[in-house]
């Protein structure tokens, strides 16, 4: 398209200016050819003029797809940049939320560790029951003789009201199995300490 531009101009020119300079005005033959050169000139240059403006309008429309495909590509890569650093993000945060719940847990335990210790009214009334009774002649029978060690519950090694105490805190916010599986450090199943920590829990509740 861009040469046939050319050669139309170039042609346009010559016949606009060579029988204008080699042909005598005077001379009616050659007064014709003029008046053709000059006619096919006019025809040559019209058409120039009609591809530069189709050329001018193509580079108008290859530069607006080239803006609207750079544009799409810019998008992309915003996009992808974005995407990553949500997933990012997305994993940073279920890792530490991961760390404040162990945490969260552990100070719970804690916690509620040091308020059955800071709550001496319970034990204190049971540990004064066998020094009365120590007193009585050896030869009365002693129902309280015959319990040579008391049953301990969960992982922290707590006695039975301890453990109530502490269960009743915990499931307020926790159902049964979370339960079971944070006092005695012990996962649902069929293993042992699974059916040994049920069967304790369930002990307990019965009271």
């Amino acid at each position: 398209m861009l040469l046939k531009l050319i050669v139309l101009s170039s042609a346009s020119l010559t016949l606009w200016l060579v029988p204008l300079v080699g042909l005598d005005k005077k001379v009616g033959w050659h007064k014709g050819i003029q008046g053709a050169s000059l006619c096919a000139a006019l025809a040559c240059a019209v058409t120039a003029g009609n591809i530069a403006r189709q050329l001018a309008d193509e580079s108008e429309i290859e530069e607006l797809k080239a803006r609207a495909i750079k544009a799409d590509v810019e998008d992309e890569i915003a996009t992808e940049v974005y995407v990553s650093q949500a997933q990012r993000q997305q994993e940073a945060e279920q890792i530490l939320s991961g760390q404040s719940e162990k945490e969260e847990t552990v100070e719970a335990l804690k916690r509620a560790w040091l308020l059955d210790c800071a709550e001496p009214a319970e034990p204190s009334s049971e540990l004064t029951e066998p020094t009365v009774q120590s007193v009585q002649p050896l030869n009365q029978p002693d129902d309280s003789a015959l319990v040579v060690e008391e049953e301990r519950f969960t992982s922290l090694n707590l006695d039975r009201n301890q453990a109530l105490t502490l269960i009743k805190k915990l499931r307020v916010e926790l159902n049964q199995t979370q339960t079971i599986e944070k006092l005695w450090e012990c996962k649902k199943g069929g293993s042992e300490a699974w059916k040994r920590a049920y069967a304790q829990f369930k002990s307990l509740m019965e009271c």
